[in-house]
């Protein structure tokens, strides 16, 4: 693509076949609508929901689930449908939530559309003319002045103290001066392209002529929609974590049912049996409610978050969170407060702070409202305020001292000067602009009285001004001079010269007070922050330095830096880069990538444009909600509605709570599983002649019993240290370190507990002709009580019940409550007793389930005072070791 900002402009005029007196003829427009295309963003294929809805059952899990459902219909021959019909509406229900959060770069590229200018002034045909912007072509002549939007990308012609608002696609807030001035290098990035406009950009101050250069999709804007559509979204870990319960679940069903009909096949049983016991097996297996549970978990996730200023929009998104080792931040409204404040005031004396103040307030176009907002450039109105605050209001001073004519300021000149009535008769020129440009223009300064210029003086003032640069503020140097009248309006040019330099006046856009806590916590929990902005790298840096995510040993690189830098070496550096200056929309993007190549779990902030397609990219995309486009909304996993740093660390601390608690609710819910599928898989080897468990009871376990439970151990409190440690791998398997060993005996504990129940049941308990009915009711009972208490158990992995608190859930407490009544209405009320198939139990029976339901609680319970005690004997042991000392 051509590089317009690198051409002259009669070249650019050459090129485009242009005349910026004439226009383009109306046929001439038309060949180029035809050829070009109309100056619209390109929408995104839409998907039916049919699609949306099949691409869900191809989970894992999902497909288990409609197995599970099938045999159960087979099985029963279509007679028993209830079980097939529950899990179905799981299905459906689980594909709707998914089908819910998607549509996000669809949304994202609409928001981009919508930004488009409804209409343009044009010439055609030597007239100035309103045209729908969709008709603009390459070679159109456009008109543009304050508070116009840039209906497409074009090169200047000529302009008066032209500024925009390129917030949108740089994020940076100031107003960018513009002007028709030379060409510039080929590597000048977009934020730089002072003799360009950008399509979406707005207009702020003075008026333009340019030629369209790009429309449509070959405009920046345009690059950014593609690189929207380009970006396919990132599946989470939690999402990763789910494939691999499912995958485990199913190979796992598919082993214990090949050696069972083996098993079967030997004991000379016949198919039909087979497949019942298949069915109980497939049941037992299959924790049907994981996936509402753990939807149910995220969403109360969700609220807690939206209670600390984070609007979560996908929910898997949340668990994202809590294993993020890289927060990609922008500076300006996260980091910073995006408010320019005057932070140094610079006068060779301190008689001259007031006079310095005074024209800092008239010479500026700012407006000061009666409530103390001020409105206009934001380096004027930081002057504006401070004055206001030092005494100096700024609407006071100029009913006293009206302005009497104006130079405006121009990117040229870099200066702006005004001129005012002096009390006792006269005018005094009052002077402000770039410190450098200011002082060639000063023969006189301002101490003890007005005094030369000398070498000295001048020396002083540069220091002064070197000084403030370094710590990356922004400095404007004051200046005035006394005139007994005013020239000719064509000898204005003479009122900048022989000027009196008052002072300096430095200012910044500060860092947010509470963000330095933030960063420190990030450090803390292993959680690198990299800062990604389109300021000026000095700037960055200071900024960067001044809140700790700059570190001793860091680098920081520009766009221009990452332009030739080879993919490879970017992996390598990007680990100790901690600040990307001057970068564009593809810049950030590539970053992105290049870190989660490295491995690692990458959190993106933004609010403009510029930000949408690493936001989408990220494996977490966090918009801002006050200053953030629709566009960055739309591609963004998460919004901040107070536009604060800190808020992504806490949303981080609850991420990674939710996690936990998601893994308690995994775990709880696979050791009972465990425990059905032992208790089946025995009684088939030693050939029970009848199941201790039926299909309707596991299904009532799996569905009711246990559901309660787990949905308690998703609102477990937030471990005060989880911020103390480092994040999770993103693939770290769910089944790392003793996870899948304590899986194991404890769910081979509760099937143990649950076929002894079964044994005094049938054998000893029981009264004659009710065994097999009372067995079975025991050993349903026993296997409910014993998954209810163990689900206290589970709410630690290291710390017992009484240390946690009985009562600090009461979640739990209620959970336990329902479902022990709920198992007494099952086995006490006639109705339920004749569906799931149990008989009442007699004082006795009831003893003896209490008895063993409690069995694997104990057993947990000395396992970790176990553990403790050698923790705690480790810790002895590592207190009293004799320190060696180097000889």
């Amino acid at each position: 693509m051509r590089q317009w900002h690198t051409l002259p402009t009669g070249q650019v005029l050459k090129e485009l076949s242009a005349d910026p007196v004439q226009g383009l003829s109306h046929p001439e427009a038309a060949q180029r609508l035809q050829r070009h295309g109309v100056n619209r963003l390109d929408p995104p294929r839409a998907r039916s929901p049919l699609l949306r809805f099949l691409d869900q059952m191809k989970d894992p899990m999902i497909l288990v689930l409609l197995g599970a459902a099938v045999l159960s219909l087979v099985s029963s021959r279509g007679a028993d449908w209830v079980d097939s019909l529950i899990i179905l509406v799981i299905v459906a229900v689980n594909a709707c939530i998914s089908i819910s959060q998607e549509s996000n770069a669809e949304r994202a590229l609409a928001a981009l559309r919508q930004m488009s200018a409804p209409k343009a002034r044009v010439i055609r045909n030597h007239q100035l003319t309103q045209l729908d912007t969709a008709l603009l072509v390459p070679g159109d002549v456009i008109r543009l002045e304050a508070g116009d939007q840039v209906p497409a990308d074009a090169r200047l012609l000529d302009s008066v103290g032209l500024k925009a608002d390129e917030s949108a696609l740089t994020g940076e807030s100031v107003p960018v001066p513009k002007a028709a001035g030379d060409p510039l290098p080929e590597e000048t990035p977009l934020g730089d392209r002072s003799n360009m406009v950008i399509a979406a950009s707005v207009i702020t101050a003075g008026r333009a002529t340019a030629v369209v250069t790009a429309t449509g999709m070959d405009t920046e804007m345009g690059k950014i929609a593609s690189l929207l559509l380009g970006q396919k979204d990132v599946d989470t870990p939690l999402q990763r974590k789910m494939v691999e319960i499912s995958k485990k679940l199913s190979f796992l069903c598919l082993g214990v049912c090949a050696v069972m009909f083996g098993v079967g096949l030997l004991q000379g049983k016949n198919l039909l049996s087979m497949l019942l016991i298949a069915v109980s097996l497939a049941v037992a297996a299959i924790p049907e409610g994981l996936p509402a549970i753990v939807t149910i978990v995220l969403a109360l996730g969700v609220q807690r978050m939206a209670g600390r200023h984070a609007i979560v929009k996908k929910l898997p998104a949340v668990e994202t969170l809590g294993c993020a080792s890289v927060i990609c931040s922008d500076k300006t409204g996260t980091l910073t407060r995006n408010q320019m404040t005057v932070t140094d005031l610079w006068t060779p004396t301190e008689k001259g702070r007031e006079l310095a103040l005074v024209i800092g307030a008239l010479c500026s176009d700012a407006v000061l409202a009666r409530d103390g907002s001020c409105t206009g450039d934001p380096t004027e109105t930081a002057i504006v305020l401070s004055a206001r605050e030092q005494g100096f209001d700024k609407n006071q001073l100029e009913s006293e001292f009206p302005r009497m004519a104006e130079l405006p300021f121009d990117s040229t000149r870099k200066r702006m000067t005004t001129v005012h009535p002096r009390p006792g008769g006269g005018y005094r020129v009052l002077v402000k602009g770039a410190a450098d440009v200011l002082l060639a223009r000063c023969t006189s300064i301002l101490r003890q009285g007005v005094q030369p210029l000398t070498a000295a003086a001048r020396q002083q003032v540069e220091n002064a001004n070197g000084q403030m640069a370094g710590r990356a503020l922004r400095v404007l140097g004051l200046a005035y001079k006394e005139l007994p009248a005013l020239p000719r309006v064509g000898d204005f040019d003479t009122l900048e010269h022989n000027l009196t330099f008052v002072g300096l006046v430095g200012m910044i856009d500060p860092p947010r007070p509470e963000v330095r806590g933030a960063v420190e916590a990030c450090h803390r929990a292993g959680i690198r922050p990299v800062m990604i902005t389109g300021d000026h790298k000095a700037t960055a840096v200071a900024i960067a330095r001044e809140l700790g995510i700059w570190q001793p040993g860091d680098v920081a690189l520009t766009g221009a830096d990452l332009d030739f830098l080879p993919e490879e070496l970017l992996e390598e550096q990007i680990a100790q880069c901690a600040v990307f200056a001057r970068v564009s929309p593809a810049h950030k993007l590539r970053i992105v990538n290049a870190l989660r190549e490295t491995g690692q779990v990458v959190a993106m902030t933004g609010d403009g444009v510029n930000d949408a397609p690493a936001l989408k990219a990220a494996d977490i995309g966090c918009a801002m909600g006050k200053a953030g486009t629709d566009v960055a909304k739309g591609a963004a996993d998460m919004i901040l509605t107070d536009d604060n740093f800190s808020s992504i660390v806490a949303a981080v601390e609850q991420g990674r709570g939710i996690y936990a608690n998601i893994r308690k609710s995994i775990h709880y819910l696979l050791s009972c599983n465990i425990g059905e599928i032992f208790t089946i898989f025995i009684a088939t080897v030693l050939d029970f002649h009848q199941m201790p468990l039926i299909p309707v009871q596991l299904l009532w376990l799996n569905l009711v019993t246990d559901s309660l439970p787990a949905l308690a151990l998703g609102v477990e409190p937030v471990e005060e240290d989880v911020m103390e440690q480092p994040p999770r791998r993103g693939d770290e398997s769910l089944f790392s370190g003793d996870f899948a060993f304590q899986l194991a005996w404890q769910g081979v504990l509760v099937g143990f507990v649950t076929l002894a129940a079964y044994f005094l049941g049938e054998y000893i308990l029981s009264d004659p002709g009710e065994t097999y009915q009372a067995a079975n009711t025991m050993a349903f009972s026993t296997l409910t009580l014993c998954q209810l208490f163990h689900a206290f158990d589970v709410r630690s992995d290291s710390r017992s019940i009484f240390e946690i608190g009985l009562f600090s859930n009461q979640a739990m407490n209620r959970a336990f409550l329902l479902g022990f009544l709920l198992q007494a209405a099952v086995v006490l009320l006639p109705p339920l007793r004749t569906v799931f198939s149990v008989v009442p139990l007699n004082p006795l029976e009831w003893l003896t389930v209490l008895a063993l339901s409690l069995l694997p609680t104990g057993v947990c319970e000395a396992v970790k005072r176990r553990a403790k005690s050698r923790r705690e004997q480790g810790r002895r042991l590592v207190r009293h070791q004799p320190r060696r000392f180097a000889p």
